[in-house]
């Protein structure tokens, strides 16, 4: 097969990922008729269907999903080489997509990305909050922040925060109204602010019982999918809350909330940013872990 068909092998993985010509079409840069005509070209000179189609949908054959599985990570390897040459210009360049829970943006990666963006004006940084645990290859992020138990063995990881302990807190006026918990069991007769998951599933809290690790499903008036909306609500008297004591210990200083149940608070592993090993190239990613990472 001739180099040039490399191209045609990159069409192929954009519609086989996006499952549609139309998307496709739009993020090539190409007409529909123009992207069917190559993927056919490609078909041919292979000599197997890569693609069924319907009309309503497109899928890979099963040659089709070998090909996407095999082939589309070197393509990335390659497009990531590439990038990393192009980085060494006069200017550091290039655009780093991260995944991570809003928490982890707002108090540790902002404050250590806002420096570096003045410093490199022709960097770029795309932050995506999501609770998901993101498989980062497939969904073309380049650098993944999760607790250190939650990254995957295949992937580089490194530290950029230490181990930290999970909190509940409440309004002084929400426990004045209905007093405070003294057990895990008393928490299910509570208003227990809770988090909505991506999935739709809701958060269960981890808590300690006995000196055990137990799971506690909870419920209440209100239920949100962001922390900041979490706190505001406890704030406001809408029941107890459940995050990072890091996030609460500010609020509990002022006077806004109280601490409540601290012997079935559980200890968490530090934050970790993680990312496939054949991205290590990358000038820019190197910048931005370095920054991130944890001193100390």
């Amino acid at each position: 097969m001739k180099m040039e068909n490399l191209n045609d092998i990159h069409a192929f993985v954009v519609v086989a990922r996006e499952r549609s010509f139309t998307r496709a079409a739009v993020k090539l840069g190409l007409s529909q008729s123009t992207l069917s005509h190559t993927i056919r070209q490609l078909e041919e000179q292979i000599g197997v269907r890569l693609l069924t189609r319907t009309t309503r949908s497109v899928s890979p054959t099963e040659a089709g999903e070998q090909l996407l599985q095999h082939v589309a990570p070197r393509l990335e390897e390659v497009a990531s080489d590439i990038a990393a040459v192009r980085e060494y210009r006069d200017k550091l360049a290039g655009t780093i997509r991260i995944t991570a829970i809003d928490q982890a943006i707002d108090e540790v990666l902002w404050p250590k990305l806002a420096p570096l963006l003045r410093e490199h004006p022709d960097l770029k940084i795309e932050l995506s909050a999501d609770y998901r645990l993101v498989d980062i290859v497939a969904e073309r992020f380049d650098i993944g922040v999760r607790m250190g138990d939650q990254v995957a063995k295949d992937m580089i990881a490194v530290r950029i925060g230490p181990d930290q302990r999970a909190a509940i807190a409440a309004s002084p006026s929400y426990l004045q109204a209905r007093g405070a918990p003294q057990t895990v069991e008393d928490l299910t007769r509570h208003n227990c602010i809770t988090l909505r998951l991506s999935s739709g599933g809701v958060y269960a809290w981890e808590l300690v019982k006995e000196g055990k690790d137990v799971t506690v499903k909870l419920d209440g008036q209100v239920s949100c999918n962001g922390v900041t909306q979490m706190l505001n609500a406890a704030i406001d008297g809408c029941g107890l809350v459940f995050m990072t004591e890091g996030t609460l210990r500010p609020h509990v200083e002022a006077g806004r909330l109280c601490w409540v149940m601290p012997n079935s608070w559980p200890k968490w592993p530090g934050l970790h940013a993680y990312y496939p090993s054949r991205r290590a190239s990358s000038r820019a990613l190197k910048l931005v872990i370095d920054a991130l990472r944890m001193s100390g």
